[in-house]
């Protein structure tokens, strides 16, 4: 929903929350999951929607006008907006092993870039006027996937692809579409100083090398073009594993002139690193998805493990990791018990006041791992639980 006119910033939350792979799946969750927190919410008002829309679906809505014309139909009549759609997960997100292959199609793949550009010519569809529109995505790949030159060069080449065709999407419908790459723990983007060289040194040399070539225009002009339409998706979580500032982070990326597509708001689990942190997490391995862990040492030195368990398993050898943090998304208003806390506390006054400023247009709260999270720090009732994460932002964005 719209929280502020100027600059324009648009709130939502991330419907991959609610399970389900096919079109009629994801719109039965808008129907009766989204409607009930939007009476909850922001009865009668504009309600900002940030839609996951897996391979399946937008494979249905890509062969029916009907289906797509049903849905616009229905959010018209119910002040429902489209504005950002979650297009990392491509299948499976739920109700089984996720774990790596979340990151699978990769960016090296003719079926990541296929899949992307069916996103967007859903949401150009949807999309309302003057508003522009995000998609976020994987960053990349996952890191161990990239051996050579040549995979960084094919990522840079679709990424390149991905650009021309919402430059073509831009003038043919006037909608700005714009895509998020989403770095995260263990991917090939990760932290924000291997995002910035990916940009400069690959995505605006290599990239804009071959966006050139298929718009037939200047290097310069098609590095413009990256700026616009290919940006960085900021996940809270992820920026706060790596033991990043959120705001020089921020900055960093302001600095270098690339855009932030949309800020996810997310929370991770932190912890000291005491046999008390290691037994309390121990509810929270469970094996749908991929918990990476950080450790960081008082002399800064950091370390990594793929997976809580084999960083629970390990842990113990390594005396001089002072505290801990896990990819595992909790509730932003989640008061976990001792010795337990989570990142929400990086969430501080300034970083608000950044959104308010402008350095996006789209927010998105974003804590999928609602019906993998352990009894003790359950919230009970979905809608009730994304309600009370919007009462939360918004209670620090005003």
């Amino acid at each position: 929903m719209i929280q502020q006119h100027s600059p324009p910033l648009h709130l939502t939350y991330c419907l991959n929350i609610h399970p389900g792979e096919s079109w009629a799946e994801n719109f039965a969750a808008i129907q009766e999951k989204v409607v009930a927190v939007q009476q909850r919410v922001a009865p009668d008002q504009w309600f900002g929607l940030g839609l996951r829309i897996a391979q399946q679906a937008a494979e249905e809505l890509t062969a029916s006008p009907v289906l797509r014309a049903q849905a616009l139909e229905f959010f018209s009549a119910n002040q429902l907006y489209p504005f950002s759609v979650n297009g990392f997960p491509y299948g499976r997100f739920h109700a089984g092993p996720v774990k790596e292959h979340v990151y699978a199609p990769d960016w090296r793949t003719p079926e990541r870039l296929h899949y992307t550009l069916q996103l967007a010519d859903i949401l150009a569809e949807w999309l309302p006027a003057e508003v522009d529109g995000s998609i976020s995505t994987v960053p990349c790949s996952f890191k161990p996937w990239i051996t050579s030159q040549a995979d960084v060069t094919a990522m840079a080449e679709n990424l390149a692809a991905a650009v021309a065709y919402l430059s073509a999407l831009h003038e043919d419908t006037g909608h700005e579409i714009h895509l998020g790459l989403e770095p995260e723990p263990d991917c090939y983007l990760e932290t924000t100083a291997e995002t910035i060289s990916f940009f400069n040194e690959v995505l605006f040399t290599t990239g804009a090398t071959e966006l050139a070539r298929l718009l037939k225009c200047y290097r310069s002009d098609a590095e413009k073009l990256i700026r616009r339409h290919l940006g960085v998706c900021f996940d809270t979580c992820h920026v706060s594993m790596q033991y990043e500032d959120l705001m020089t982070s921020l900055r960093a990326y302001k600095a270098e002139g690339i855009r932030i597509s949309k800020v996810q708001l997310s929370a991770a689990l932190a912890a000291p690193s005491v046999p008390e942190s290691w037994e309390a997490l121990k509810s929270f391995v469970e094996p749908v998805y991929l918990h990476q862990v950080k450790g960081r040492a008082q002399s800064g030195a950091l370390f990594s493990w793929f997976d809580l368990p084999t960083a629970l398993d390990e842990l113990p050898k390594y005396p001089d990791v002072m505290d801990l943090r896990v990819h595992f998304h909790v509730p932003l208003f989640a008061n976990l018990a001792v010795p337990l806390e989570s990142t929400a506390n990086t969430l501080d006054p300034d970083f608000f006041h950044e959104l308010r400023e402008g350095i996006t247009s789209h927010v998105e709260i974003e804590t999928y791992t609602f019906d993998v999270l352990p009894e003790e720090v359950h919230p009970g009732d979905v809608v009730k639980s994304i309600s009370r994460e919007y009462a939360w932002v918004m209670g620090q964005l005003h």
